[in-house]
C-alpha cells in the first residue's frame, strides 16, 4: 500500500474508543450471563443445567419455530383506467387483499423459560408440596389477567406491554403467595403468566394486527417472558 493511499484511510472509531466499546459489551454480557446463572442456581437448577439452559436461550433467542398461519382479507382502494372516447379516466374501486400472519414460537424466549416453570411445578408435585403448588397456580392465574388487562396489539407489530409490568408483577405475587419459596412462584408467574395472559388470551386478534410475523416469546416479547422470570427471582 502506497504512503498516498495510507493518508486517505481513516478508521471509523479510534483505537482506544473501540477497545472500550468492545470492553463495555464483555462486562455487559458477563453480567447478563451472571444473572442469568444466579436467578437459575436460585430456583435450584444444577449447574450444568443452568449454564446448559442459558447457551439454549441466547442461541434459541434467534431461533422461531412457526406454529399456525392465519389468513385475513382486508378491503383496500384500487385504481383502473377506463377509456372513453381515447382519453384514459383512473377509477377507483374497492378489493379485497389477502394477507397472511405466520404465529411462531420463540425457542429461547418462549420453550425455555416454559420447560423451566414447568419443571418447577412437576418439581413440587414430585416433593409433594401442594399447598406450594396451588398458590404458584393461583399467581399463575392473577399474573394472566393482570398481563392480559395490560398487554395492547399493536398494529404491524403484535402483542406489547410495558417492560417493567410483569416482572414487577411476579414480584409482588411472590411475596403474597410464595409460602416459604417466593422465588419459585415469582418466576413460574412472570413466566407463564405473560405467556398465557398477553399471546395465548390474545390470540384472536393476533390475526388482524397485519404483521407478517407473530413470534411469541421473540423480538418485542423477549424481555416480557424470558426477562420477567429472570429479574423477578433476582428482585425476590
Amino acid at each position: 500500500m502506497s504512503r498516498l493511499s495510507r493518508r486517505f484511510l481513516f478508521p471509523p472509531l479510534n483505537w482506544p474508543f473501540l477497545v472500550l466499546i468492545v470492553l463495555a459489551f464483555v462486562l455487559i454480557f458477563l453480567f447478563f450471563s451472571s444473572a442469568v446463572l444466579l436467578a437459575f442456581d436460585r430456583l435450584g437448577l444444577p449447574p450444568q443445567v443452568a449454564v446448559t439452559l442459558f447457551v439454549f436461550a441466547l442461541a434459541g433467542s434467534f431461533i422461531n419455530i412457526p406454529i399456525a398461519e392465519e389468513v385475513t382479507y382486508e378491503p383496500v382502494i384500487r385504481v383502473r383506467e377506463v377509456g372513453f372516447f381515447g382519453i384514459l379516466y383512473p377509477v377507483p374501486y374497492f378489493d379485497w387483499e389477502e394477507r397472511k400472519t405466520i404465529i411462531a414460537v420463540n425457542v429461547g424466549g418462549a420453550l425455555v423459560p416454559l420447560s423451566i416453570a414447568l419443571y418447577e411445578l412437576f418439581r413440587l408435585i414430585h416433593l409433594g408440596e401442594y399447598g406450594l403448588l396451588l398458590n404458584a397456580l393461583l399467581a399463575v392465574f392473577v399474573a394472566s389477567l393482570l398481563s392480559n388487562a395490560v398487554a395492547r396489539p399493536v398494529k404491524g407489530l403484535g402483542i406489547a406491554m410495558p417492560s417493567l409490568f410483569p416482572p414487577l408483577m411476579a414480584v409482588l405475587l411472590g411475596w403474597l403467595l410464595g409460602d416459604g419459596n417466593p422465588t419459585l412462584v415469582a418466576y413460574v408467574s412472570g413466566t407463564l403468566g405473560v405467556l398465557i395472559g398477553a399471546d395465548l388470551m390474545n390470540w384472536g386478534k393476533i390475526k388482524r394486527l397485519g404483521a407478517p410475523m407473530v413470534s411469541i416469546g421473540g423480538a418485542g416479547t423477549f424481555d416480557g417472558i424470558f426477562l420477567a422470570g429472570i429479574i423477578a427471582v433476582l428482585l425476590v
